[in-house]
């Protein structure tokens, strides 16, 4: 069974392709990790950035169903239209993070965003 690890998955050969394919080029031998080991590979502030972006563009798409069910039954409240407003306020600082993320990584580097 392939385990989630970084960008991809790892455990055998099959799962370095899907690491080869979802990884930049030189970091798949970095991420791979073999079941006998049961370190945990901690996330850092990026990582944790775009999970927390996936799971609200989830709850935000849960919340416009929800909103959906209740106008079509005529039970829509204001209370019910701001949950969805508020996963997607969160949703717009977390992506507006990562559109950023890019640039700001070439420019303290030094290169040129051309």
């Amino acid at each position: 069974m392939c385990r989630f690890v970084g960008r991809g998955f790892s455990r055998d050969v099959g799962c370095l392709a899907i690491n080869r394919a979802l990884a930049p080029e030189g970091l798949v031998s970095a991420n791979v990790v073999s079941d006998s080991s049961s370190e945990e590979v901690p996330m850092n502030w990026n990582q944790w950035i775009r999970q927390t972006h996936r799971w609200l563009s989830i709850a935000f798409t849960v919340a416009v169903i929800v909103n959906g069910v209740a106008v079509a039954q005529k039970r829509y409240t204001n209370r019910l239209g701001l949950l969805a407003v508020f996963a997607l306020a969160l949703q717009f600082f977390t992506g507006l993070y990562l559109f950023v993320l890019p640039y700001a990584t070439k420019w303290r580097s030094g290169q040129r965003t051309d």
